[in-house]
């Protein structure tokens, strides 16, 4: 609708300062010649907002000219009052921030529409963490968060699952990433990019040398990216299982990382199905520590691995027995 946007475009000069008219166009999803008609449109109504043609020109509203409309709808008003767990907003420092802010949200919301915010906040809870994922330790985004916003270089020590030693990389940070509980530092290492779990950061140093990223990517682009790397990595496997009740929550909390989905409650059943995601087969080799209380269902490949793995445990303790006697 014409009304929504040109209060977009209000509010995005109010935010932004000068605009170009092909960004304005782009974020709206009109044409450039759409953006100066209602740029003429704003202005007939008073709005005191002009466009400079040019190279370093744009559209821009008069210097100190602000707006109180918040230009949000019933169901914009809601959305931004369905609050995440604590956690995110705890480690980033921002938990009494977001307190204050929403409180002025809530005071420049139109009345009528204060009553269902309000509601929303205390009836719907966003929790992004996983069930039995264990207790994640405690991060210190300090330092990383200081590289991002200043846009400049860090150098990391930081040590990979299952390594001994930290290593040092010079890397430059896009931002930062809080994916189902985790934190993790999006940047790239010699233009490519890479994913550091912030809770393997031994330290980090922030250098004065200025961020080189590559030229158009953002966050969210290199996000996609590495996301994609990991979900949809070569060798991917897909495991069924079935874990004896008695043994479930120490199955769960021990493979937590594997999971592909949290089982369901099954009733009283004594065997619960389990779904795992390993990225090649002998990785299912961990299983064999819950061989007396658990069942490989799917694909037969792993029931073989697991099956020769217990064989040669079994071949192992005879030998030892045997010496013995």
């Amino acid at each position: 609708m014409k009304a929504d946007r040109l209060l977009s475009i209000l509010l995005l000069l109010q935010t932004r300062g000068r605009v170009p008219a092909h960004e304005l166009a782009d974020r709206l999803e009109v044409s450039v010649r759409t953006i100066y008609r209602d740029v003429e449109a704003l202005s007939a109504s008073g709005v005191p907002v002009y466009a400079e043609r040019g190279r370093h020109g744009g559209i821009e509203l008069l210097a100190g000219f602000r707006t109180d409309v918040t230009g949000l709808t019933a169901d914009e008003s809601r959305a931004l009052f369905i609050l995440a767990a604590q956690g995110a907003h705890a480690a980033l420092g921002l938990d009494a921030a977001l307190g204050s802010a929403l409180r002025k949200v809530m005071a420049a919301l139109p009345a009528p529409y204060r009553p269902a915010a309000e509601v929303t906040s205390r009836r719907i809870l966003v929790d992004a963490t996983r069930w039995k994922g264990g207790p994640q330790p405690a991060v210190d985004l300090d330092v990383l968060q200081d590289a991002v916003f200043a846009d400049r270089r860090l150098r990391l020590r930081y040590r990979h699952s299952g390594a001994k030693e930290p290593s040092t990389y010079t890397v430059d940070p896009y931002g930062l990433v809080s994916k189902a509980g985790v934190w993790y530092l999006v940047a790239d290492r010699r233009a490519r990019p890479r994913l550091f779990r912030a809770d393997r950061v031994h330290s980090a140093t922030l250098l004065p040398d200025p961020v080189k990223r590559r030229p158009g990517v953002e966050l969210a682009d290199a996000w996609e990216e590495l996301r994609r790397q990991v979900e949809e990595r070569p060798g991917g496997l897909d495991v069924t299982v079935r874990v004896r009740r008695s043994r479930l929550d120490m199955f769960l909390r021990l493979n937590a990382s594997s999971l592909a989905e949290l089982p369901e409650g099954e009733g009283e059943r004594e065997w619960v199905t389990v779904r795992l995601s390993y990225g090649v087969v002998r990785e299912a080799r961990q299983l064999l520590q819950f061989a007396d209380a658990l069942e490989v269902v799917s694909p037969p490949e792993v029931r073989a691995e697991v099956a020769a793995a217990a064989a040669s445990v079994t071949e192992l303790y005879q030998r030892v027995g045997a010496g013995r006697e």
